[in-house]
């Protein structure tokens, strides 16, 4: 196997904004041959992640939709390698002292592929849009939380009013959730929006074929790529195909017979026979945000005490779970967010497996007896936790993990439940507040992702249903750690106060640490000039080419 530089996250802090930002993944070096790129080819590109149901990142706002619509759509910001903001569909903006008032300038002769001009009014719209609750938008939508109001003052300047200083506003914004459309394209209607979004992007959508795939075709009046691009002008490539191939195995398998150039959510196991494979590179780009978790609910029974989310904790060895599922591919964690972001804090103590503290805890706690199955019981009912698994999202290698963690905790006198759901259902469940512990990965540029994670708010739906808030913290001195750190700009208090609020996080057993969310690209050695995005590690084709 031809192994490029494994990419890794750089941070910086963004001058301008005093913002301390995490940056993403640079593409692979190149594996040789024609050292010049090659216009056109058609990339089939194989996805693992669950298609989406709507192709508009505003709806609803979900990594598999970042995964495609990173080709079609673009966004006001991005990121570069360094973690400083870039301009992109927005060249220029400015900060009021209060922090209440951004000014952007709109990028001059940008397009959309259906012909319309991008101004400050398209980008009005897009902002109305993500927010009206017809959308049914999460993601782009509590991100915008505190954008009061939007303005076109004119054709090219753009003023955005806040409730409150954000200063994760250019961290939002840079996301593929927050990315711009075309207002004609929008008001079509969601339905027609939704199979077929219309961007300023290198590519534009042709055809979706539901359960199958969709074809992206070069848009040759390209003209705005971000400043850390590799070229300008349209993209290499003529076409993609991206495909659904939700199986581990037959998406590898069609990665080696060349039937595709690149596969996405490589499984460990897979990743493992790359690195002896001839032919293949890996890009490894992790996500930004929070790690891979699971959320205790504090909201209800048994979680709602303390001392039972402590043992529950205790109870378990995700140590040895992590070190023998994931094959190498993956660390432990112990932070509540992502180790590529720069303010991760872990404290590993406090998630040492500790088999006879859970038992002390327990019996403190009252759940003294044990039924005829070793289970323990208090007031005449069985300790039992409902973990719902999105089997859209959980990886084979964490449904195992939960598997060997439902094992362990069983020795402590817990029932843990483990409920196999599609991704629907699963959203259900949790609407439907019908669980006690949950997998639920968040990806969000920079530490703002915590206030949206903890802050007592968070328990409120958004538009589309969606909650964030799993854990059901309501702790009022975590919230004042949470949204001053929200509304700070000097990066040494920003730094401290996340800390502080993690460290509450940790303390209080309200989440259970596993490992990274993972990213990891597979991809041909004839594909050049693949990397991904340093905002959310998303694919972007723009640069890249087939050497053959």
């Amino acid at each position: 196997m031809t192994r490029p530089r494994r990419s890794s996250a750089l941070t910086g802090a963004a001058a301008a904004a005093a913002l301390l930002l995490l940056s993403g993944c640079s593409s692979p070096a190149p594996s040789g041959g024609s050292a010049e790129p090659v216009e056109g080819g058609t990339l089939t590109y194989a996805s693992g992640d669950a298609e989406p149901t709507c192709l508009d990142p505003h709806v609803g706002g979900n990594y598999p939709q970042a995964l495609v619509s990173t080709q079609y759509l673009e966004s006001l910001v991005s990121l570069d390698e360094d973690g400083k903001i870039l301009p992109w569909l927005a060249s220029d903006w400015e900060q009021s002292d209060d922090g209440l008032t951004w000014t952007f300038t709109i990028r001059d002769g940008v397009t959309f592929t259906d012909g319309t001009p991008l101004d400050a009014e398209a980008v009005r719209a897009n902002i109305a849009h993500v927010q009206d609750p017809a959308t049914l938008s999460s993601t782009g939508y509590l991100a915008l939380g505190k954008v009061a109001n939007a303005e076109a003052v004119d054709a090219r300047t753009l003023r955005l009013t806040l409730s409150a200083p954000d200063s994760a506003l250019l961290e939002s914004l840079s996301q593929p959730w927050l990315a711009i459309q075309s207002p004609e394209g929008i008001a079509r209607g969601m339905d027609a929006n939704c199979a077929a979004p219309i961007g300023t992007g290198p590519f534009a959508v042709e055809a979706w074929d539901r359960q199958s795939s969709i074809t992206l075709v070069r848009n040759d009046d390209y003209s705005s790529p971000p400043g850390d691009a590799s070229h300008e002008g349209p993209a290499y490539l003529e076409r993609i195909e991206w495909r659904f191939l939700p199986d581990s195995a037959s998406r590898y398998a069609a990665l080696q017979a060349g039937e595709v150039d690149v596969i996405d959510n490589a499984q460990p196991d897979t990743i493992v026979q790359a690195q002896n494979a001839d032919g293949l590179q890996e890009l490894d780009a992790p996500r930004p945000g929070s790690s891979n978790r699971l959320e205790l609910n504090s909201g209800k029974p048994p979680f709602d005490d303390v001392r039972v989310r402590e043992a529950f904790i205790r109870a378990v060895n995700v140590d040895d779970a992590v070190q023998g599922l994931f094959l190498g591919t993956a660390e432990r964690s112990y932070s509540p967010l992502s180790s590529v972001e720069p303010l991760a804090y872990s404290q590993p103590d406090l998630f040492e497996y500790d088999p006879e503290a859970a038992n002390e805890l327990l019996d403190a706690a009252g759940w003294t007896e044990r039924d005829s199955d070793g289970y323990r019981v208090k007031d005449g009912e069985r300790l039992t936790l409902r973990l719902p698994v999105s089997t859209n999202q959980s990886i084979p290698a964490e449904q195992s993990l939960f598997e060997q963690l439902q094992a362990g905790a069983k020795d402590a006198g817990f029932e843990v439940v483990l409920d196999p759901l599609d991704l629907s259902s699963w959203y259900g469940a949790l609407g439907e507040n019908d669980y006690n512990l949950v997998s639920a990965p968040y990806t969000k540029v920079g530490p703002d992702v915590l206030r949206i994670l903890y802050e007592s708010s968070g328990t409120t739906p958004a538009p589309s249903g969606y909650f964030a808030n799993h854990a059901q913290v309501r702790d009022p001195a975590l919230d004042d750690l949470l949204i001053r750190a929200s509304q700070v700009s000097d990066p040494d208090e920003r730094a401290a106060l996340y800390e502080d609020a993690q460290r509450m996080v940790l303390e209080g057993f309200y989440i259970l640490p596993l490992y990274d969310q993972q990213n990891t690209y597979l991809l041909r050695d004839d594909v050049q000039g693949l990397r991904a995005l340093p905002t959310v590690s998303a694919p972007t084709l723009y640069d890249t080419w087939l050497d053959r």
